[in-house]
């Protein structure tokens, strides 16, 4: 059942209350970016205190520092005049569910929605699949903690990002709502 209709009436009273938000400007208001998981239990927007307008926000699965993200957080700079970023991955994410090995060998069986257990992913569909899967880097989490320290890294150390732009290291408590900061990858990420 698709939530079509559900999805443009909400959006035809959004349009009624709209207001003068077709007057904000094109460069973020705050003038930061937040780089985070896609994870529909996050909402960026509450848990940073955004309004519209405020801040960019950049999702993918895992909030992973991959070269898309990496594109994104550079117009949001270069072009839009951001001074921040915070990565902000999560506790109980998806990503660390699976390994590349894993939804690869999925993808090869089958191309319809994977269940998850107790013991990880399995197909429940038929085929056909595809091996294409294989050409993918999936950006698996093992370690979360971990792995806000190698995105951090990764944006620092890439040449088309200035050594002033601060980008802080955090992990949503999907349980609680805190942010919970991630010193070393904040310290990696200190400006110069």
């Amino acid at each position: 059942m698709s939530v079509l209709d559900e999805v443009l009436a909400a959006n035809k009273s959004y349009v009624e209350s709209f207001g003068d938000k077709g007057e904000l400007a094109l460069p973020p208001a705050r003038q930061f970016a937040i780089l985070t998981c896609m994870d529909a239990r996050l909402d960026p927007a509450k848990y940073a205190g955004l309004s519209e307008g405020d801040a960019h926000v950049i999702r993918n699965a895992g909030g992973r520092a991959s070269d898309d993200a990496i594109r994104s957080l550079v117009i949001s700079y270069k072009l839009l005049g951001t001074k921040e970023w915070f990565v902000i991955h999560h506790s109980d994410c998806g990503m660390e569910f699976f390994t590349d090995e894993s939804i690869r060998g999925l993808l090869s069986k089958s191309l319809e929605t994977a269940s998850l257990g107790p013991d990880g992913f399995f197909d429940v569909g038929k085929g056909p699949g595809s091996n294409e899967g294989a050409f993918i880097d999936w950006l698996t989490i093992s370690d979360t903690q971990r792995a806000v320290v190698e995105d951090v890294e990764r944006v620092r150390r890439h040449p088309l990002v200035p050594s002033g732009i601060a980008i802080y290291g955090y992990v949503y408590d999907v349980r609680s709502g805190a942010l919970v900061e991630v010193r070393e990858a904040t310290k990696a990420g200190a400006a110069k």
